[in-house]
């Protein structure tokens, strides 16, 4: 450490004016002003470390900044009085905006000597050299030819090899900034131009990319100086990208009569922002929009940011600025065009506020409101230029964007006062509007004023015995008197002339509009959606006072697709709302059918105004809303009908049916071949005969379906026993006997039956009894035809079945009896009519069944 002492860099004690920036969401956040000093400080076991502290101007006791400066290379002087660099412990980027560049040069030379001493190669091959280091190594190594036009290829091409490394950029750029060489190449364009040398001007456009393209601050704020900025975009103007065109940059930066000065600005040093801003952002938007890089943009965005920051805290700390730009608007005979250069000033202001931090952009919000906003507002609502419209319409955007409630308070105090509110210039603006633009401005901005949506609450809680934390019940939000008040006289008197055209369709006779017209029924629409989301009650009352539903329906006949799609999603919302008195208003001034028609006319094709209807009905039908599937079904149902190949209109018919009582009928619903099959009756899976469907109960259905261990032991056994007889395991023989013991025999055979139709379809292929004949295989027209018959065979078999039931006592021995085991145990004896047959047919599982040739089999035999 002795023998470095020596090296150790000279602090720099002295306190310079400074502002501290940090990067927040690509945004620079000014964290205050302060005085800057560098140098070594102590630390832990008398060691110390070299960093930079700002200390408050306001607060001296405050620390703003203090930073390490540490072995790696992350400062970066910029212009001369800038020094950014990349907090190493949170990756934050900083950045010190000094007041003088002497100042800045002082702290810069402490940090690149200390950066220099940890890493000594950063003088050979880094680009953050210091400026005396960066000025000798251009003297020394940096050697460009006079600037003439027979030297224009050399120029270029030393140019471009110099601006591979970035030591070599960084001697380049102190080239050029010393020997004044962009003033040196500004005469060689009208030379080029006079000789009419079309390859020279080409290389001076190169050339003059390249020098910009240096991503120097300094070279680009002398490039757009008075000086120089016409002789630099008179050389860009001839881009050899395009050899056969010529841009006019000159022409439209010497045109004066684009700078207009509402108000003289009195301090030359905020005048040459001004100027140099403009031509900044014309350099960025248009000259270089096609061959800008990253950085030389991050490089003219930052100059932008700086300058329109002075700009505006000038101006809002100017109040002689200030009362004499609004003054305009307050004489009455004060010329209309100076009021309309006024507007649009103080739109571009409050488009540069945008880019300020909240309490600077609050600041100058106040002072503008202070001063009048309001009422430049409202002239400017009603100007006869769009250009002023739209100016107007921006700055109340913009305040709204940044705090609505400001605006509300306002609004409330010119009520109070008596004076024509800001929503109803607002309100008048958008029914006469033929800017689409400003009519969707004006459609947000009263959105957001008339939002009374308060913030929720945050969860309260509270100690109970100092122990344990209890769980307070939040309390409701209390509603703003103000605002409640203001939402009671805008539907008091603002609602109704805000709404008028669609109130007015009452007395319509057609529904053709212009597209002035459609777009302000679409914008209206839009808004009463959302009143009706946050104004409940006053919204209620309104829609059903002036009958809006059914002026909105009206418009499902217009010919415009566009606002049937509007007036489907205006009800969709009524019905999405769950609310009771939208569903008995729907369904009172019958819009639905409307609907229903504009859905039978597009429905053979598929397109937007289709899907949005089909998923109209598709949410009554999920949500169940029975009233509007009864209005449906008891008022359109022959359209409904028309429709039942799609499965919501099918449902729809079904569920209102099935809530009257009624039974579904198997063929209504033959055109879909899904439903078809599911509607079939049950099937034998030995012949494929049909089966008796009879409904049950799913959780009874899968408990009897469901195998047994103890019934399945039986089983066995029963099969072991039965082969020991001679009889193979599948045949099951039915002995009837005299009456007295029928019942036993029935009720064994019965139990041994249902046991089978417990088992799977694979294990009762083996065990129930193969017919004698085996059908051979039938064409399908035949086994349709088959089958149809079977079907009428069984509905007269179930006819006779309960007729007889009636007359047939249940206990009868000539009735078959089916027993089923419980869960606990118990049995439950099951009787079927016979009618006085002798031989005992099992309904419940299949009767009168048909051999292959059609003829009944009468085998002794239960066929189970």
């Amino acid at each position: 450490m002795a023998a470095a002492q020596p090296q150790v860099p000279h602090p720099s004690t002295d306190r310079k004016r400074v502002k501290v920036y940090e990067l927040r969401n690509n945004d620079w956040f000014d964290r205050g002003t302060g005085f800057c000093t560098a140098g070594w400080h102590p630390v832990e076991d008398s060691q110390r470390e070299p960093r930079v502290i700002v200390e408050s101007e306001e607060q001296p006791e405050r620390v703003l900044l203090e930073t390490r400066i540490c072995k790696e290379d992350g400062f970066h002087k910029q212009q001369e009085t800038l020094i950014v660099w990349t907090e190493p412990s949170n990756g934050v980027d900083m950045a010190l905006s000094f007041q003088e560049a002497e100042g800045c040069t002082m702290i810069w030379r402490f940090i690149h000597s200390v950066q220099q001493q940890f890493n000594p190669g950063a003088a050979a091959g880094d680009d953050t050299l210091s400026d005396d280091l960066a000025m000798d190594m251009a003297h020394n190594t940096v050697t460009l030819p006079e600037a003439a036009l027979g030297n224009l290829n050399v120029i270029e091409d030393s140019m471009r090899a110099l601006s591979t490394t970035a030591a070599s950029r960084d001697a380049l750029t102190k080239f050029v900034l010393n020997e004044g060489y962009i003033l040196k190449l500004i005469p060689l364009v009208e030379q080029a131009e006079d000789f009419e040398s079309l390859n020279d001007l080409h290389r001076l456009c190169n050339i003059m990319k390249l020098v910009i393209l240096l991503n120097d601050t300094s070279i680009i704020e002398h490039a757009v100086s008075d000086e120089c900025v016409i002789g630099v975009v008179g050389a860009l103007e001839y881009d050899p990208d395009f050899p056969s065109h010529k841009a006019n940059h000159r022409q439209w930066l010497k045109d004066s009569g684009r700078y207009k000065e509402v108000v003289r600005i009195e301090d030359s040093s905020i005048l040459r922002k001004v100027h140099q801003t403009y031509r900044l952002l014309y350099l960025k938007d248009v000259v270089l929009a096609r061959i800008l890089d990253d950085n030389t943009f991050s490089v003219l965005n930052s100059l932008i940011f700086f300058n329109q920051v002075d700009i505006v805290q000038h101006i809002q700390a100017n109040q002689a600025f200030l009362g004499e730009l609004f003054d305009i608007f307050k004489t009455q005979g004060q010329d209309s065009r100076r009021k309309k250069e006024a507007v649009l000033f103080i739109q571009q202001c409050c488009s540069i506020a945008k880019n300020l931090q909240p309490p600077a952009r609050q600041t100058l919000y106040n002072n503008f409101l202070s001063h009048g906003l309001l009422q430049v507002i409202n002239f400017g609502l009603r100007h006869n230029d769009v250009a002023v419209r739209v100016g107007a319409t921006d700055i109340l955007v913009s305040m709204i964007d940044h705090d609505p409630q400001m605006i509300r308070r306002t609004i409330y105090h010119q009520i109070q006062e008596k004076q024509p509110p800001l929503t109803d210039s607002l309100i008048d603006l958008l029914l006469i509007e033929v800017d689409l633009g400003v009519k969707s401005q004006i459609s947000d901005a009263l959105k957001v004023l008339l939002d009374q949506g308060p913030p929720a609450q945050p969860e309260v809680y509270a100690k109970a015995n100092g122990e344990h934390a209890v769980r307070l019940q939040p309390r409701m939000p209390t509603a703003d008197p103000q605002q409640e008040q203001f939402l009671d006289l805008f539907y008091d008197q603002s609602a109704v002339k805000l709404f008028q055209p669609l109130i007015l369709l009452k007395d319509r006779a057609t529904m053709n509009f212009s597209v002035q017209q459609a777009s302000m029924f679409t914008y209206l629409i839009e808004i009463l959606c959302f009143f009706i989301r946050q104004h409940h009650h006053r919204s209620k009352f309104f829609v059903l006072n002036n009958d809006i539903v059914k002026r909105v329906g009206q418009l499902l006949v217009c010919q415009e697709k566009y606002l049937k799609l509007v007036a489907i999603r205006f009800l969709r919302q009524l019905i999405g709302l769950q609310d009771e008195f939208y569903v008995k208003h729907i369904s009172e001034k019958k819009v639905i059918g409307p609907i229903l028609d504009v859905l039978v006319q597009t429905m053979p094709r598929d397109n937007l105004l289709s899907s949005a209807c089909l998923e109209f009905f598709e949410h009554i039908k999920k949500e169940n809303i029975k009233e509007l599937m009864k209005y449906l079904v008891e008022n359109h149902r022959g359209q409904l009908q028309k429709l039942v190949y799609v499965e919501i209109f099918r449902d729809i018919i079904l569920k209102y049916d099935q809530t009257r009582g009624f039974s579904v009928s198997l063929d209504y619903f033959m055109e879909a071949e899904d439903d078809v099959r599911r509607k079939r009756p049950n099937v034998n899976p030995r012949t494929g005969g049909p089966m008796e469907y009879v409904t049950m109960d799913p959780a009874e259905e899968e408990y009897w379906n469901t195998s047994d261990d103890e019934e399945d032991q039986q089983a066995k056994v029963g099969s072991r026993t039965a082969s020991a007889n001679g009889m193979s395991p599948g045949t099951k023989l039915v002995d009837y006997g005299s009456d007295e013991d029928g019942d036993d025999h029935v009720e064994a055979g019965a139990l041994s039956a249902e046991d089978e139709a417990r088992l799977g379809a694979e294990k009762m292929d083996e065990e129930m009894p193969r017919l004698d004949e085996v059908a051979p295989p039938e064409r399908l027209s035949e086994k349709r035809r088959r089958e149809e018959d079977e079907e009428d065979d069984l509905g007269k078999l179930i006819q006779h079945k309960r007729r007889n039931s009636t007359s047939t006592n249940a206990n009868s021995s000539n009735s078959p009896v089916f027993i089923r085991k419980g869960k606990n145990g118990s049995t439950r004896r099951d009787s079927g009519g016979g009618g006085g047959n002798p031989k005992k047919i099992a309904i419940t599982l299949g009767s009168s069944i048909k051999a292959g040739n059609g003829q009944t089999n009468n085998k002794p035999e239960d066929e189970a």
